[in-house]
């Protein structure tokens, strides 16, 4: 899939969200088999958030890896959750409501916020970790996208990456695309009767960056001591440097 303009995707993408947020956790379970949220629980690990900490949640969604911030951490002082896709953090604070209490958290412990990652409406060094769970592949720019999560990032902070990269070219490369082409958007057009944007998932992945060239755009943009764990049979990385 090809874009003509960095306006053309920004657009797609954010009117491809819209109408999939009631069904996207469902997909999400189904299509990882559950794993997301065994990622989620990895990242925040590897976040180091002190206590009273603050942290960032980029391209929060329906708010799952916030909700992993505050569930193993209930001390931190703010969790900010962001998107710009409106009705996804919709569903999201819906969710939160009724989880919040069950978790023994304050609500007011995670604020929402309409946001674009190339224009982060937050003071410089303002987080103790920013992250993002699937957001690289639909940016307009990586570099750019980097460069705000630093920003807004505390020195000595980190910034996690949690992201599906440009599958191998091996025998289970070319098997994973076939799952990510032809199985997954079947389901996906089941579940939430949006065909379209389940194709569209692996398609942004054909030409998404390798692991190690995400490592180097993460080097490049400044961070230090960046790692990279593979998840789910190498299909899956999770990216994180220190500012």
């Amino acid at each position: 899939m090809s874009f003509q303009s960095p306006a053309e995707k920004y657009q797609y993408v954010n009117r491809m969200f819209a109408p999939i947020a009631h069904r996207y956790d469902l997909m999400n379970r189904i299509m990882t088999a559950g794993q997301d949220h065994y990622w989620r629980e990895l990242l925040i690990k590897q976040a180091h958030l002190p206590p009273q900490g603050r942290f960032l949640d980029i391209a929060t969604g329906t708010g799952d890896i916030a909700f992993e911030a505050l569930r193993q951490h209930y001390q931190l002082n703010q969790v900010v959750g962001a998107d710009f896709t409106l009705p996804m953090m919709q569903v999201g604070q819906q969710r939160w409501v009724n989880i919040a209490p069950k978790m023994g958290v304050d609500s007011n412990r995670l604020s929402w916020s309409g946001a674009d990652t190339l224009h982060l409406p937050f003071p410089d060094n303002s987080f103790h970790a920013v992250a993002s769970g699937f957001l690289m592949r639909n940016v307009t720019s990586v570099a750019g996208a980097l460069a705000e999560q630093i920003r807004v990032c505390k020195p000595g902070g980190r910034v996690l990456v949690l992201e599906i990269p440009r599958p191998p070219d091996n025998f289970f490369g070319a098997c994973f695309r076939l799952y990510f082409h032809h199985v997954v958007p079947m389901i996906g057009g089941l579940i939430s009767g949006q065909r379209d944007a389940y194709a569209y998932l692996p398609a942004s992945a054909d030409v998404f960056l390798r692991p190690e060239e995400l490592k180097s755009e993460m080097e490049n943009a400044g961070l230090h001591h960046v790692s990279y764990t593979m998840l789910m049979f190498n299909t899956v990385a999770l990216h994180v440097g220190i500012k």
